[in-house]
């Protein structure tokens, strides 16, 4: 026992599917499509799908003679063609029992039948006078009841037919411009998704170009070994090293050296290259920590002012023996 339970068979995307769809007299034994619908078709569903007193209700017109005359001797039970997901699920709904629930409904085709499996209040509504122009009535063109089909701003009365398969065009146009609205929302929410994939893909390489490995970090800490032993020996002991860059390491040394330098807008070649000069030269003179070149300037300065104050004295010496 399969159920069509009332949250499926009135859900907004089955009542939509009811729109526009072919009529047919008696169900196919396959879907009806573009492919065979002049076969199978006997008219067309209008576009006002709707729910009534706990029924799917939708108008729609009939263009073969044949099936309007089965209509007129008492053919009147519809009975939909559909596709459906019948999912395992026990139940009970209106007192019966059921084993599985058709979920997903879409409707494909209204067929016209003799019995109908919901029995006869499932059938066409209204008197068939009401709902049908006989064919003599339409001998006469431009009638008070004659429907009106706007073209281009201007009025014309046609056929009640041609303005019912008219509105059913119009309603697979807007069907498909819908379909179609929708295809662009979900290209775009996919270019969207596309472009976080490519920017986390670059990000990942990135991480993984910068990744250090074991021999790059050996490099790495041997280097800044290297730099503090060759920057002490300008610094001294007592200098921080802690949170510093090697930039910032090298500037420290050379502007030991030369107070008034200024690394600003310097670029990292010209840091480095001043700097390896320095090393090598204290390298060259034998400097050792705290012996740098300001206080090697400084210590030439004091030796000359002592031999300047020796041989001042040296003179004042002599003048005083000569008197």
């Amino acid at each position: 026992m399969e159920a069509k339970l009332p949250e499926e068979l009135f859900s907004s995307a089955t009542v939509v599917s009811a729109n526009a769809k072919p009529m047919t007299d008696d169900h196919p034994n396959e879907p009806v499509t573009i492919d065979n619908y002049s076969k199978y078709a006997k008219g067309m569903t209008h576009n006002d799908a709707t729910i009534k007193d706990n029924k799917l209700a939708i108008s729609f017109t009939i263009t073969d003679s044949d099936t309007i005359k089965k209509i007129r001797d008492g053919k009147r039970e519809l009975s939909i063609g559909f596709q459906a997901d019948v999912k395992q699920e026990q139940g009970i709904y209106d007192g019966m029992h059921y084993d599985s629930v058709q979920r997903n409904m879409r409707i494909n085709h209204i067929a016209l039948v003799d019995e109908g499996r919901a029995g006869p209040e499932v059938a066409i509504r209204g008197d068939s006078v009401a709902f049908m122009i006989d064919s003599k009535d339409n001998k006469q063109s431009g009638g008070t009841n004659m429907p009106v089909l706007r073209i281009d701003n201007k009025d014309y009365e046609v056929d009640p037919v041609i303005k019912a398969n008219y509105d059913a065009m119009e309603a697979k146009l807007d069907a498909a411009e819908q379909k179609a609205s929708n295809v662009e929302a979900i290209e775009g929410q996919r270019d969207a998704l596309q472009a976080q994939v490519d920017n986390l893909t670059t990000e990942l390489t990135a991480a993984k170009e910068k990744e250090i490995t074991g021999d790059a970090l050996d490099k790495m800490i041997q280097g800044r070994v290297d730099l503090v032993a060759k920057a002490t020996s300008f610094l001294g002991d007592s200098f921080d090293f802690s949170g510093k860059s090697d930039r910032e390491v090298k500037e420290a040394v050379i502007t030991k050296a030369n107070k008034d330098f200024k690394g600003d807008g310097k670029s990292d070649d010209y840091i480095n290259a001043y700097f390896d000069s320095m090393s090598a030269l204290a390298k060259d003179k034998g400097f050792t920590t705290g012996a740098v070149f300001t206080d090697a300037k400084d210590k030439e300065k004091e030796k000359e002012a002592e031999l300047e104050k020796l041989k001042n004295k040296r003179m004042n010496m002599n003048s005083k023996e000569e008197k």
